[in-house]
């Protein structure tokens, strides 16, 4: 009998062990959102944790509103960074609210603070042991009346991308990518990705609602499978827990 409960322990032990845990920091565009059932906003890595197994688990800590600066300041980071452990995950993604100028307590420079930010996030990450992964903002909905997609980040995607070439870390353009994305659906079918609807057709919204930021649930399951898709396509070996974890 003791035997068999030293092997049930051992097997317990071993099966938590070899769980991964994949902490997501970011903004609104991958934040959970209330009332899932009923609200048509979703965050891309809300819907994350289905397209992987038991052995990842998906712990979304990003927040509506903020930008690398506001979720510094506020301990977010702090309190994720007490308790990363070896092998842990951290996809980093910020951008659309660093980028507001008329906010002091959210604003940052790309080439500055926005730069020393993800810095701060990839150092810290790995002294614990952890792996970073930096993602460039996913792209507005901002067609022209010739139906060319215009860019609205700036700067922000060039800092995300030279930071994760100088430190070597795992990156997935997801500017890019979502570019590809609404541009495959065109000015009109794109809607469906985002928040578009007339006072009274989701019962959700009472006005009507023009929003081309922000997913809707086909958005956020889109974008999401684009990061499982790059996840696949990285020959990083630091990936390959991850890799292994897609159902």
């Amino acid at each position: 009998m003791k035997k068999l409960i030293c092997l049930i322990l051992l097997i317990s032990t071993t099966c938590f062990a070899q769980k991964t845990t994949l902490y997501t920091i970011g903004d609104s565009t991958m934040a959970n959102k209330k009332d899932p059932d009923r609200n048509p906003e979703h965050g891309w890595a809300q819907v994350l944790q289905s397209f992987f197994n038991d052995d990842i688990i998906v712990v979304n800590k990003a927040v509506n509103g903020r930008s690398t600066k506001s979720f510094i300041n506020e301990k977010r980071w702090d309190s994720i960074y007490k308790k990363l452990k070896k092998g842990d995950y951290v996809f980093i993604e910020f951008g659309h609210n660093d980028e507001k100028i008329e906010d002091s307590t959210r604003y940052t420079n790309p080439h500055t603070t926005y730069r020393y930010n993800l810095i701060r996030f990839v150092k810290e990450s790995r002294e614990k042991g952890a792996i970073p992964v930096l993602l460039t903002s996913i792209a507005r909905r901002n067609f022209n009346e010739k139906g060319v997609l215009v860019p609205t980040h700036g700067d922000y995607p060039l800092e995300t991308r030279l930071t994760a070439q100088e430190y070597k870390v795992p990156f997935i353009d997801l500017e890019y990518y979502t570019e590809l994305l609404e541009q495959s659906y065109g000015p009109e079918k794109s809607k469906k990705l985002h928040l578009h609807f007339k006072a009274g057709e989701n019962p959700y919204y009472d006005k009507d609602k023009a929003d081309d930021t922000h997913l809707s649930l086909e958005g956020a399951k889109a974008i999401a499978q684009i990061v499982i898709n790059r996840i696949k396509a990285e020959e990083d070996s630091s990936l390959l827990r991850l890799k292994k974890g897609i159902k």
